[in-house]
């Protein structure tokens, strides 16, 4: 039988079925020993063949196979520095909810999150969160952040959980796929997730809860199914939507505006800092580069960790 992964407490997992058929399944022990290095072979999002098996009168499922990953995003454990955990899979597209103030979210941790996205494969959309508590200044700012990561390619829109404002156009994106939303912790995210499935209210409000009291070591992914046609992974208490490692060498190639110019630049291997005839530091001085993005770019090559979790808030 094949399914879907639609919760993982860790040694067992909730698969769904084509059909809507839900069973509770464990993994072999050689899963453990496959050269996996991850705390957890298996994830929320992953496809599975599983066979059926009844002990003392319960059916539950041995998973034998898990189908190959279209992309996965990734935190590292708590525990194990070497290991890392894997927080879902097979993920069509994510969505960051931005705010102006209450709380700020600044353009480095959006850098560094569209970052994540483009390495990872994910779909990224920018959502701008409770416009309608901005003064005609703020609301400048924020159609100046818009206009900006448009221009690179990014889907930006202008929304209010509150109002409701432009909620059928997430809605119409999330149809028939699999969606995951992130942001600050008080960016609303909850808050717009119930709007477009009130039928949610319940889960959310727990998952809410359970993040306040930190117990962000133990928590596990779910996926739900919402009635627009679209799946929602919540990822409760995972302050883990960071940066990948990833070689130098790389990190501009997750740049879009970067990697379009890298062909113009002198050195194949340009890393856009003091390399002579630079397409993208050339691009900066014409502004046709922005400096926000040079700057994210910078932080995360030189590894800033610390400095960076000190300035920005973590993600909810």
């Amino acid at each position: 039988m094949t399914g879907t992964v639609y919760k993982s407490t860790g040694s067992w997992y909730t698969v769904k079925t084509q059909d809507g058929n839900v069973y509770e399944c464990r993994i072999k022990g050689k899963f453990r020993i496959q050269g996996i290095k991850s705390t957890n072979p298996v994830s929320v999002g992953d496809v599975v063949d599983f066979k059926l098996e009844t002990k003392n009168d319960q059916e539950t499922g041995v998973i034998e196979h898990i189908h190959e990953r279209r992309n996965y995003i990734i935190r590292k454990s708590v525990n194990l520095s070497k290991q890392t955990h894997i927080i879902a899979a097979n993920i069509d597209m994510v969505f960051l909810l931005i705010t102006l103030n209450n709380p700020p979210t600044f353009t480095a941790f959006i850098d560094r999150f569209l970052v994540t996205a483009e390495a990872y494969g994910i779909r990224a959309v920018l959502l701008f969160n409770k416009i309608d508590t901005y003064n005609e200044e703020e609301l400048l700012e924020i159609k100046y952040l818009a206009a900006l990561y448009r221009d690179i390619g990014y889907e930006c829109i202008g929304v209010s959980a509150k109002t409701g404002k432009n909620i059928d156009k997430v809605k119409t994106l999330m149809e028939d796929k699999v969606c995951m939303f992130s942001g600050h912790s008080g960016v609303g995210k909850s808050t717009l997730v119930n709007l477009i499935e009130p039928n949610l209210s319940l889960k959310t409000a727990a998952i809410s809860e359970q993040h306040q009291q930190g117990q962000h070591t133990t928590t596990f992914a779910e996926m739900f199914d919402l009635s627009i046609g679209a799946k929602i992974i919540d990822t409760p208490g995972i302050k883990g939507f960071g940066v990948v490692d990833m070689d130098k060498e790389e990190i501009g190639d997750y740049f879009p505006e970067f990697f379009a110019l890298k062909a113009q630049c002198k050195f194949n291997n340009c890393l856009h800092i003091n390399e002579p005839k630079c397409a993208v530091k050339l691009a900066l001085d014409d502004g046709e580069v922005a400096w926000s993005r040079y700057k994210s770019y910078l932080q995360i090559l030189e590894g800033d960790e610390e400095h960076y979790r000190k300035n920005n808030y973590d993600e909810e």
